[in-house]
């Protein structure tokens, strides 16, 4: 066995919209049996609190591990503490651009700023449309720095049939960029044959 498959994934929600991506992706690490460690951002706790009808420590009852945002001090602000990587779920543009700045004034960037100085996989569900380029750039920026961005996009090919269909094909993309085994949503297997022809 992988010793990395032991090691427990670090999720961040912050304030975008899109909280349940974070939420949920608590949820299916913990049905996988994958450790979750979690820190949340203060603007994450107002966005919960607008779209779901869920409190602050039922989220935290998801983790195995849970750090204040403004604990700079905590284990995951250092190299030294193994992870398997970091997902933040959904990323706000602020999150962003502290992450593409190296700006790590909270410790979800300076937890972010740690995956990419340790070359460790560090995925960043971005949530915001339109873009202007001032956005694109930091996500370019980002980029070159290492992480990997994948803003929830929802894929229509394996018919989904519900909200949650949606969000577990945007987790399952994540969850695939660590290599953690899944089956939350169909996968292509290429056109049926006796499709439309072209």
């Amino acid at each position: 066995m992988n010793p990395s498959s032991q090691l427990p994934l670090l999720v961040a929600i912050t304030g975008a919209t899109g909280v349940i991506y974070g939420v949920e992706l608590l949820r299916v690490l913990r049905q996988l049996g994958v450790s979750a460690h979690l820190v949340m951002s203060e603007a994450a706790l107002m966005t919960l609190a607008i779209e779901t009808e869920l409190t602050a420590d039922e989220v935290r009852r998801l983790a195995d591990v849970v750090y204040a945002n403004k604990d700079i001090g905590a284990a995951v602000a250092s190299g030294s503490f193994l992870t398997r990587g970091m997902i933040i779920a959904p990323c706000s543009i602020k999150t962003l651009s502290a992450v593409a700045n190296s700006y790590s004034d909270t410790l979800i960037s300076r937890a972010a700023d740690v995956m990419l100085k340790e070359r460790r996989p560090l995925v960043m569900m971005v949530r915001e449309t339109p873009l202007h380029k001032g956005h694109l750039q930091l996500m370019l920026r980002a980029t070159d720095h290492g992480a990997v961005i994948l803003p929830p996009m929802p894929a229509f090919y394996d018919q989904p049939q519900s909200l949650l269909d949606m969000v577990h094909q945007g987790i399952g993309k994540a969850l695939d960029q660590f290599g953690i085994e899944h089956n939350l949503r169909p996968r292509w297997q290429g056109r049926p044959r006796g499709g439309v022809s072209t």
